[in-house]
């Protein structure tokens, strides 16, 4: 069998080297081809990582910025009442101030307003005198007990007044002693503080109140059938009417 030529058999040499270095570089290549893809597949995971907590971070910050709107808005609702509520504590504080002031000064505000009461009664036209007087008496009394406290007292002070301004409105009957040299029984009527008059019990005597000479001055028939009307009148006995009767003082005087 003839040999092959050498430069034939060179060429096979070249050809089986070639052959056996690709044999042997076919693994290696598989390997980096794996590594490639597995580096691609980790950066993508890496992206869509990085993606997720992008879209996390925007959304958190879509919530905070529109919790920060409802947060100005709630603070420029509030800001109003806030401002009020300041207004109010102040307006308190300064109540409490005043208050502690008033309180200081109650012991001689109330002994003051017993004063005028007594000089109100006294100057006043002189029906149901003691009654008024006893009222007036019993507060100067109230005042000097250690044991009443300070509201207690107030509301008794006032009560009286109160007492004494009702006087001024409506009809009053009663039965009581007319003062004089022979005291006696007759039914007295009073007109708030415009008039005051009185009936003796047979309804033939009667007078009125003078306030300008501290006196009773007798009233003629015509008057006498007015007080007797305003009597009945007071006592639920017959419908309220105009009664035709003459003042015991000017009404611009009447308190």
């Amino acid at each position: 069998m003839p040999h092959p030529h050498p430069w034939l058999r060179r060429g096979l040499a070249g050809l089986s080297l070639v052959l056996a270095t690709a044999a042997m570089a076919e693994p290696t290549l598989r390997g980096e081809t794996l590594d490639a893809q597995r580096t691609q597949a980790e950066l993508q995971a890496r992206i869509d990582a990085a993606d997720e907590a992008v879209r996390d971070k925007l959304q958190a910050l879509r919530e905070a910025r529109e919790a920060a709107r409802r947060l100005t808005t709630y603070n420029a609702e509030l800001a109003p009442l806030v401002e009020r509520q300041g207004e109010t504590l102040a307006s308190r504080r300064e109540a409490l101030d005043t208050l502690s002031e008033t309180r200081e000064a109650l012991p001689g505000l109330m002994r003051g307003m017993v004063e005028r009461l007594r000089a109100w009664v006294e100057a006043d036209m002189p029906f149901l005198r003691d009654e008024r007087l006893a009222r007036v008496e019993g507060l100067e009394r109230l005042l000097s007990d250690p044991e009443l406290g300070a509201a207690d007292k107030l509301e008794r002070v006032l009560a009286a007044w109160r007492a004494e301004l009702d006087y001024g409105r409506g009809l009053d009957a009663w039965r009581g002693e007319l003062d004089g040299d022979t005291p006696r029984e007759v039914d007295f009527l009073r007109l708030g503080r415009v008039g005051w008059y009185y009936l003796t019990p047979d309804g033939h005597r009667g007078g009125v109140w003078q306030a300008d000479v501290d006196a009773w001055r007798p009233l003629a028939e015509p008057a006498l059938a007015e007080v007797r009307k305003g009597l009945a009148i007071a006592r639920e006995q017959r419908a309220p009417a105009l009664l035709d009767l003459p003042v015991s003082q000017p009404r611009e005087d009447a308190r």
